[in-house]
């Protein structure tokens, strides 16, 4: 088997068990390897114990045998590993070395089983929704996909004026710093601090839910995953901020945003993941003194 490498910085204090948890690999289940270049040379700087392997630094020349994708950070690496993985479908193991972790699969800090489970090859691989943005005049290098929202915000103080469909049905304007459209693993995400649902990430829908919204009237609002969004702005600043996930572009009035659930999901490694466990570990939910009694 094969695993690529990739990461954006570490902690030299976690270095030396991520030269374990990479030799473990290659000892037990004969792994090869390939490094984001930039990762490879950060790790070089500390330690030159890594086993070898190729190097690769984007989708295009990521090799074409690579079984599985270690996604070294926290959250934003985790997103950043879905635009080199792309349609191929390759299953992303998310292994924290950053700070929440909510997308992660385990804690590098962490002393429990699952680094053995990761290498007797023992998880499940759970599917995520991707959504799907299509606009006219997309830049090349703008990966198209977002496994946790899409959005419009405002660039100056004053509001937007929004006009969302769906299914060809319109709502009513939301009048608003911006609106979120995210999928069920994005419901933990940004869409959860502007009062969003938390919903199972195996849940088949989309929240679309306004960004401090100048109505009291109006709240998100929970989809099939089926459902097609279209969405236009206008207001007295002819810009906005349109993010897909953590990348983002500037996006004129009156441009029409489609966003429909992708072609494909992401396949995300689990090693006894607890959806509900997470919430209240990484998020303290429902933490009341009252329930430590």
């Amino acid at each position: 088997m094969k695993a690529a490498l990739f990461g954006k910085r570490i902690d030299k204090t976690n270095i030396g068990r991520l030269i374990l948890f990479v030799n473990n690999l290659k000892e037990y289940r004969h792994f090869e390897f390939c490094y984001h270049i930039s990762f490879y040379n950060l790790i070089k700087e500390f330690s030159q114990e890594l086993p070898a392997g190729g190097l690769f630094t984007d989708y295009e020349d990521l090799p074409q045998d690579v079984d599985i994708f270690l996604s070294l950070g926290g959250d934003g690496t985790f997103l950043e590993s879905l635009t080199m993985v792309r349609e191929r479908q390759i299953p992303i193991a998310g292994i924290n070395f950053g700070r929440l972790g909510f997308l992660t699969t385990a804690c590098v800090q962490e002393n429990n089983p699952w680094i053995e489970k990761l290498i007797k090859g023992d998880y499940a691989i759970e599917e995520r929704t991707l959504l799907h943005l299509e606009k006219g005049g997309l830049p090349a290098d703008l990966y198209p996909y977002a496994m946790n929202e899409i959005t419009i915000q405002r660039l100056n103080p004053a509001m937007l004026e929004i006009e969302i469909a769906i299914d060809g049905q319109p709502l009513p304007k939301y009048w608003a710093d911006g609106i979120l459209v995210a999928t069920a693993t994005g419901s933990t995400a940004y869409s959860l601090s502007i009062g969003g649902p938390i919903v199972t990430p195996d849940s088949s829908v989309l929240i679309i839910a306004p960004i401090s919204p100048h109505n009291l009237n109006v709240r998100p609002l929970v989809v099939p995953d089926s459902s097609v969004v279209e969405i236009s702005f206008h207001g007295r600043y002819p810009k906005a901020l349109l993010t897909v996930d953590n990348r983002s572009l500037e996006l004129g009035a009156g441009e029409k945003l489609v966003i429909s659930k992708g072609m494909f999901p992401i396949k995300s490694i689990s090693i006894n993941n607890n959806f509900i466990a997470a919430l209240n570990q990484k998020l303290l939910w429902g933490e009341d003194k009252r329930n430590m009694q």
